[in-house]
């Protein structure tokens, strides 16, 4: 969360007084301070300065210093286009953020550097790349905003799936909505408070949860709304009995803010909304969670948990439903009776012979299909 510094980059200020390649650097970093920025050279993604020595530090790359600009020299490190998915893995598993910058101009027509955009932010809980992810992960953004008397408004998505997440909480209880939904990724605003920006920290050192720290004026209950509005192509939040939630509302002003931005684009895959209320759950406090090994073992390992003794799901789709439905399980029994009826209705009573041939259809599909 909190930004390195070095001695190594030059202010970006008296622009003039760099090459035209390092104005135009500095002209996208201004956009993405806080990112590591990738930016495309012919065969190589070059990071410069402070961005360089993070990079090399954390992928243990070369650090080079070429050439100078306004008068210094331009410290570097660069990755292979080839096998850019590989670094950027890594750093995601860092908690890092990266920015990727392409070469969008004509060479033979330029006239000095080439024009060059970033087409996508690639951070935490806005991946959507298979080979990042796996199959079964799902990369959860969870937006945070601190309301009047002691009041949470959270928002939460997967850019994968097609659903929208509202909830409200007293500020106590938050840690236990962490726990539950398990994001990859938060935001929150500015504009906190320091015992609350305190309370998130210790969330984020336990867990190892990235954070960033988003402008306040993104938390606005009134544009969350008119997102919401616009996101669902709806007149009304009243089909959810989501119009009352002013603290969810302005967290989902920051989360579609932010999920656009790291896409490069509008989401228009998301239409559905989804209202978590307090007491719809079985309540399992952070230390039950962690006891019982639901998804994670007491040292932090994927396996052996619950999970992965269960999930014997064809697809990955159903594997992070079976991981839901092991992180939120209902009060309503007969939700979960229903879920029963359906597998027994799958078995077909008399034998396996159905369900089996279900899952050899299910083999191998992707979520689209």
């Amino acid at each position: 969360m909190s930004k390195e510094k070095t001695d190594s980059a030059p202010e970006p200020t008296g622009l003039s007084a760099h090459t035209p390649m390092m104005q135009q650097y500095f002209a996208l970093k201004a956009n993405h301070p806080d990112t590591l920025l990738f930016y495309r050279m012919g065969d190589f993604y070059e990071l410069f300065y402070d961005d360089a020595e993070k990079a090399a530090r954390l992928l243990d790359i070369t650090l080079t210093r070429r050439g100078q600009s306004a008068g210094q020299p331009v410290v570097m490190a660069g990755v292979p286009f080839h096998s850019m998915e590989n670094y950027l893995a890594r750093l995601i598993r860092h908690g890092e953020s990266v920015a990727i910058c392409e070469q969008v101009g004509d060479v033979a027509t330029a006239k000095g550097p080439v024009e060059r955009k970033v087409v996508r932010v690639v951070t935490p809980g806005t991946l959507t790349d298979a080979e990042l992810l796996g199959d079964k992960a799902d990369a959860v953004l969870l937006s945070v905003h601190q309301g009047p008397r002691n009041r949470c408004g959270l928002a939460w998505l997967s850019v994968t799936q097609d659903d929208i997440h509202l909830a409200e909480c007293a500020s106590d209880e938050l840690e236990a909505w962490l726990a539950r939904i398990a994001p990859s990724e938060l935001i929150f605003s500015a504009d906190v408070t320091p015992s609350f920006e305190q309370s998130l920290r210790q969330a984020r050192a336990t867990a190892g949860l990235p954070m960033s720290m988003r402008p306040e004026w993104q938390f606005d209950a009134a544009l969350g709304q008119r997102k919401l509005l616009e996101q669902l192509q709806v007149a009304s939040l009243s089909t959810w009995h989501a119009e009352d939630l002013p603290q969810a509302h302005a967290a989902a002003a920051a989360l579609l803010n932010y999920a656009e931005h790291t896409q490069g684009r509008a989401l228009p895959h998301l239409r559905a909304l989804r209202v978590q209320r307090s007491g719809e759950l079985i309540e399992l406090p952070v230390t039950t969670r962690r006891n019982l090994e639901l998804v994670k073992t007491l040292r932090g390992e994927d396996s052996p948990t619950v999970y992965s003794l269960l999930d014997t799901c064809m697809t990955g789709m159903g594997s992070r439903l079976l991981k839901t439905w092991l992180l939120e399980p209902p009060r309503d029994r007969s939700i979960a009776q229903a879920r029963l009826d359906a597998i027994a209705v799958l078995k077909g009573g008399n034998g396996a012979g159905p369900w089996h041939a279900l899952r050899a259809q299910l083999k191998g599909s992707s979520d689209v299909e």
